[in-house]
């Protein structure tokens, strides 16, 4: 397993399913819908089977569960390219976008917060309003409470008076910090809070051990993108979902 599949496994830790079940070096996961990241299988390394019966594998527990079958792969690499060939395509409908810029930063430190209008706070629990800004509508369920509060996590808020003007989450597997998250309310937006929230939660990290961040971010996002690459986040690799064609994977459970 290279590198760039290893970070992959380390970035799943940080945003943990609700099951999650090994296939080889796979993993199936399953969160009940609650985002790509948590309900696709995580194709690195090898399945320890025929690639064939290893998709079968990967329908098979998708549809037990009552989710499409989808997975992980890192772009351009051999099980992209055999996933390719055996039929599947490109999950081109994901909504939030099918191919993912993974963006790390070699560093991480305390920074004393510039002082403002706004107080900046990281807590190992989520204070009152960091749920509705977080989640996306349509996203709040238990299981997206779950998978957001899994393993070291800090929550991190910007406040102005009694008003939560932003969120962030920051997650910490071994010397990585996984951010996630980030969300400005849109009365704040513009006035540098986003990375004033991302200084916060870095300084958490490195307080808490990590010596390196990663983050990733939909490609078509263009404005996240622009905000971390002036943050000192530079591309790692990109990831990319894949479905099976329409007609093929048919439930067996059904």
């Amino acid at each position: 397993m290279n590198a760039l599949e290893r970070l992959e496994i380390t970035c799943s830790r940080a945003w943990p399913p609700l099951v999650a079940e090994p296939l080889g070096e796979w993993s199936l996961r399953w969160a009940a819908g609650f985002t790509g990241r948590a309900n696709s299988a995580l194709a690195v390394g090898d399945p320890d089977r025929e690639l064939g019966d290893a998709l079968d594998a990967v329908c098979d527990f998708a549809h037990g569960r009552g989710i499409a079958p989808m997975v992980q792969v890192v772009r351009d690499s051999p099980n992209e390219r055999a996933i390719a060939a055996a039929g599947w395509v490109p999950a081109a409908h994901h909504g939030a976008g099918h191919e993912v810029a993974v963006l790390t930063k070699g560093h991480v430190h305390v920074k004393v917060p510039p002082a403002g209008h706004f107080h900046l706070n990281v807590a190992d629990e989520p204070e009152p309003g960091w749920w509705e800004l977080a989640l996306r509508p349509g996203e709040d369920s238990p299981a997206a409470r779950q998978v957001l509060t899994g393993g070291k996590v800090g929550y991190g808020v910007a406040t102005t008076g009694d008003t939560l003007a932003g969120v962030v989450r920051g997650a910490l597997v071994d010397d990585w910090l996984h951010v996630g998250r980030l969300e400005v309310a849109p009365a704040f937006r513009r006035r540098g809070l986003g990375s004033a929230l991302m200084d916060a939660v870095q300084t958490w990290g490195a307080e808490h051990g990590a010596a390196h961040a990663v983050l990733q971010v939909a490609e078509g996002n263009s404005g996240a993108l622009a905000l971390y690459a002036g943050l000192g986040y530079a591309p790692h690799h990109r990831y990319r979902y894949w479905v099976p064609a329409p007609g093929s994977c048919e439930d067996s459970t059904s």
